[in-house]
């Protein structure tokens, strides 16, 4: 492979329960009434504005700036860093002369949070974000392929959703299932067929490093 590219929330770190929490934290008090975690899940695709619109739409702006904040806030404490060999996966990557890209559902506002708080601000050749208007991975994955001039046979993505299999495979790239997150489901990932399925960072690392020859 010539690229490996990464989702970010539940794939690089565990930033969905911090997502959730910061959601509710934010719409609760403008919507007057508690907001189930199924509920804000329910409207993920889009960026977080997606998430705002869909919940609080007279309340947008007030409803961004407090989500913004309270993600902040709450991210040391909740998410402080990211899973563990993450750090270093990305720097034997890069290390080996692959492209390390990144294509999120999540938008800059809370990216950037995420990218300072891991210490990853210059981890990724490129970062492509979620936007307000719809699930965007396809165009992202389109936009790395582009930049780079890569066939996407040349490239891997590596998400924790069966949605981010089908996505790869649609834009013709291998998919890595990441199931090192609590909240992922292996059955559902194993359903999805990626190429292949990885149930902690480590395993995903040798393997990698198996396939492309590298020192592990």
């Amino acid at each position: 492979m010539k690229a490996y590219i990464f989702d970010l929330d539940g794939t690089v770190g565990e930033t969905l329960p911090l997502c959730i929490a910061a959601f509710q934290a934010a719409i609760e008090p403008l919507l007057g009434r508690k907001v189930s975690a199924e509920e804000i899940t329910g409207t993920f695709g889009p960026s977080e504005e997606g998430t705002i619109m869909a919940l609080i739409p007279q309340h947008f702006d007030e409803g961004l700036s407090a989500y913004v904040s309270h993600y902040t806030r709450l991210h040391p404490e909740m998410c402080p860093a990211p899973f563990a060999g993450i750090p270093q996966l990305i720097g034997q990557l890069r290390g080996a002369g692959k492209v390390v890209a990144m294509v999120t559902g999540k938008g800059p506002l809370s990216g950037v949070v995420t990218f300072r708080q891991f210490g990853l601000e210059n981890a990724f050749d490129e970062v492509v974000y979620g936007i307000p208007e719809g699930p965007s991975k396809p165009q992202g994955i389109a936009r790395v392929l582009e930049h780079f001039a890569l066939a996407p046979q040349d490239a891997v993505y590596i998400g924790d959703m069966p949605g981010d299999v089908t996505i790869a495979h649609a834009q013709g790239l291998k998919a890595y299932a990441a199931a090192w997150a609590d909240s992922a489901d292996v059955q559902v990932l194993k359903d999805a067929e990626p190429e292949a399925l990885f149930t902690s960072v480590a395993d995903c690392a040798r393997y990698i490093a198996q396939q492309e020859g590298l020192k592990a």
